[in-house]
């Protein structure tokens, strides 16, 4: 890459972004004929899922398999396991891209990922559907909206990096006072979760976006989409080496990342207990580096839905069915506890347990499937693990599913708890599955459980309130304010959508740096401030010296 300098006068705008709106893929509508052709094509062969860097891509060496959560006999993929080899030339070719990316115009480096938004949305978004159906066990609707996030995050973040772009200091006359937005010093490591195929492509995105160069490892389980989400990268015109690409172990990338003085940053999206790891690995190798690491982290939550007695019973069914099950639960902001006055419970029991106890498990190229597979056979077996654990204990009661079947797919049924504990590990901690737990509050306890919903769980990521009476809402975002980053009301605790709602908790759910706001590009940024002065002085008394 050479650097051509400024290539046009001025500081141009960009568009205005729109969200994209979900298609409805009803059964033989042209868009789910469309696609079910590409799931078929996809299906079709195994792909190699080569390691990218500097724009190449290498032999595969030895290989993991990619397979169909929901159909374990079905190969995908195959994907190379790095060694700290190619980790470590990734890094270097990243370096090696540093110099000419970080000094070309921002608004250059926004072409890139605006054409990377109609790729998305365009060429591509059938690949990208197919292959985020097939390898994550996404229905039609779950895949619809991932890709349509992706969309928006490239365009989105365009708009918000000029706003920041476009944020200069005041100058007085004789004084030009600059800020110098400049990208952090080093490289940064990307490491992206699996139910996202948007995260996937919008942890390595913004801070290139922002002038960085990336090391992007993605979860093994994404490794079929993801591949798709670097060809667009290259295809809109992204030099080789800004973003890298490698799979294999996430310890084991990680650490080679962490042994380089050249580290300036970590975007995470994953567990709290691997976040948690990698921030004191990293402060433990804190002297070896040039500058300190940027470290930026969204992990788990314990997501709550809480009703007040006013709460109207047919919206909340519908945030709780739709908040725990949809894909599976597998999302950080899913509902996973539910607090319910006395009164309503009577009245929601029945059509919550029948609802939830009808949802359709198994393959979701069925149009009729509400609920996919989960990942893969070490979730079903931990899930499993927390149902026994329930079923064993007096102060539980399993309402409707607590199965699981591995024949064909792994897959967990819409398990619904009860607990008369508000403080049992079915209400503190994360499961990432499709299992809801239910705790029966007595109607004049709201504010009581309030203090519950507050303290009983280490997360802070979202939650969610239930209540027509006004007064009952304004306690609530009260005494909940440090509960979550994102609070909905009368809404379930899933489905921010980029410019609309800004993603993003505290607590044991990470560092809040809320995806979709100026806050999140802001972390890749380290400023200069540049003063010069039109009339310096040229005589060292002052006036007081006589």
């Amino acid at each position: 890459m050479t650097s051509t300098g400024v290539s046009v006068a001025g500081n141009p705008g960009v568009p205005e972004p729109v969200n994209e709106q979900p298609r409805d893929y009803a059964p033989g509508s042209p868009e789910a004929v469309r696609l079910l052709e590409e799931v078929n094509r996809v299906r079709s062969r195994v792909r190699d899922l080569p390691n990218v860097i500097a724009g190449e891509r290498f032999e595969l060496g030895e290989t993991a398999d990619v397979v169909a959560p929901h159909d374990r006999t079905l190969h995908l993929g195959r994907f190379p396991v790095a060694r700290a080899e190619q980790v470590n030339a990734a890094i270097d070719a990243a370096l090696a891209a540093r110099h000419d990316w970080s000094r070309m115009a921002w608004w250059d480096r926004a072409a890139v990922f605006l054409r990377a938004a109609e790729l998305a949305n365009g060429k591509y978004r059938d690949e990208l559907l197919a292959t985020t159906m097939l390898g994550q066990s996404k229905t039609f609707h779950q895949a619809e909206i991932d890709i349509n996030e992706l969309v928006d995050f490239f365009r989105y973040n365009v708009k918000l990096a000029s706003q920041i772009y476009q944020t200069q200091p005041f100058s007085v006359t004789g004084v030009h006072n600059t800020m110098d937005h400049r990208p952090l010093e080093g490289f940064v490591l990307a490491l992206t979760p699996f139910n996202f195929t948007a995260i996937a492509g919008n942890l390595p995105a913004t801070p290139a976006l922002m002038g960085n160069v990336v090391v992007w490892k993605p979860s093994e389980k994404s490794a079929l989409s993801s591949e798709v989400v670097m060809r667009v990268f290259e295809e809109a015109g992204l030099p080789p080496g800004v973003i890298n690409l490698v799979h294999g172990d996430g310890g084991l990338v990680t650490a080679t990342a962490q042994a380089s003085e050249h580290l300036a940053g970590i975007s995470f999206t994953g567990s709290t207990t691997v976040f948690r790891n990698i921030w004191q690995s990293t402060a433990q190798n804190i002297h070896h580096y040039r500058a300190y690491p940027r470290l930026v982290g969204e992990t788990g939550g314990k997501n709550a839905v809480v009703a007040h007695p006013s709460a109207d019973p047919q919206a909340l069914l519908v945030a709780l069915v739709r908040g725990a099950f949809e894909y599976q639960g597998q999302k950080c902001t899913a509902a996973s506890r539910t607090y319910i006055p006395r009164s309503l419970w009577k009245e929601l029991e029945a059509p919550l347990l029948e609802t939830s106890a009808g949802l359709q498990v198994g393959d979701v190229v069925d149009h009729r499937t509400f609920v996919g597979a989960v990942i893969d056979r070490n979730a079903v077996d931990r899930l499993q693990g927390v149902i026994d654990r329930a079923k064993a204990d007096p102060a539980h009661q399993i309402l409707v599913g607590g199965t699981t079947s591995t024949e064909r797919g792994w897959f967990v049924d819409p398990t619904i708890v009860r607990t008369d504990d508000p403080t049992a590990f079915t209400m503190s901690e994360e499961f990432f599955g499709p299992l809801l737990a239910v705790y029966v509050y007595d109607d004049a306890d709201w504010e009581r459980t309030l203090d519950l919903v507050d303290g009983t769980s280490q997360y802070a990521l979202s939650c969610s309130v239930f209540a027509n009476d006004r007064s009952a809402i304004i306690t609530a975002l009260d005494r909940l304010r440090d509960t979550a980053g994102m609070t909905y009301i009368n809404d379930k605790p899933t489905g921010a959508t980029m410019g609309q709602q800004s993603f993003g908790g505290g607590r044991g759910s990470g560092t809040n740096d809320k995806t979709g706001s100026v806050l999140a590009l802001q972390r890749w940024v380290s400023g200069r401030f540049i003063k010069e002065n039109m009339a310096p002085d040229l005589d060292w008394t002052y006036p007081y010296m006589g």
